[in-house]
């Protein structure tokens, strides 16, 4: 069986440049972005924190700049290379989010801001075992995601074959908060924190989205 996640790699490869240029100064215009970044970083302390589906590595810079230890992992080789920062030592490798390949325990901090968007309900699963996998006993995972937009809503998806002019495949999935609460809960992930927002003006794609702050026992 095909999965979405097939075609997130070599269609994030075919807009990178493109995408880091749009967004890669997004956290700029997003203070509570970056205030639950800062947290992240306070949490984390000295620990390592994995930044999973990391992009041209724009979070991480950001994560970095306030002390944390960040590695990003994404599933595009070309956003990979845009994120590896060998000046200031970040690191990023490609792996797949399902499957981390990184030892059980070791990560103090996991950060999914719009990644998990793109796996339908099983890989999340998936995924978020693996978030509780990674983590330290008391380890924090911050995952971000829309929705809805004036198009779609909560727990609806739409699949895009052309952004920026560049053949793709990616299917954005709108999360229901409530539904992602559950399945972290099955994955030993339990819930300290929840923030709901209206989309930026002009600033951002306009969709309503949600951060969830989770806590491994």
């Amino acid at each position: 069986m095909v999965s979405d996640i097939d075609g997130i790699g070599p269609s994030y490869d075919r807009i990178a440049q493109r995408y880091a240029q749009e967004i890669g100064r997004e956290l700029q215009g997003k203070p509570l972005d970056r205030a639950l970044l800062d947290a992240i970083a306070e949490l984390a302390g000295s620990g390592l924190v994995l930044d999973l589906g990391c992009g041209p590595g724009h979070v991480s810079r950001y994560l970095s700049a306030r002390g944390a230890s960040c590695v990003g992992l994404d599933l595009s080789p070309a956003m990979c290379q845009l994120a590896n920062d060998p000046s200031s030592g970040l690191r990023s490798a490609v792996a797949d989010m399902t499957a981390v390949p990184v030892r059980s325990g070791v990560a103090a901090a996991v950060v999914a801001l719009y990644s998990v968007i793109h796996l339908a309900e099983p890989d999340r699963r998936r995924a978020y075992e693996e978030f509780a996998r990674v983590l330290s006993p008391g380890g924090i995972a911050l995952i971000g995601f829309h929705v809805r937009d004036a198009d779609s809503g909560a727990g609806e998806n739409r699949r895009m074959f052309d952004w920026w002019g560049q053949p793709i495949d990616l299917t954005f999935h709108f999360l229901d908060p409530s539904v992602e609460i559950e399945l972290l809960a099955d994955a030993g992930l339990r819930r300290i924190a929840r923030l709901d927002r209206t989309p930026i003006p002009n600033g951002e794609h306009p969709s309503e989205r949600s951060y969830i702050l989770v806590q491994r026992d």
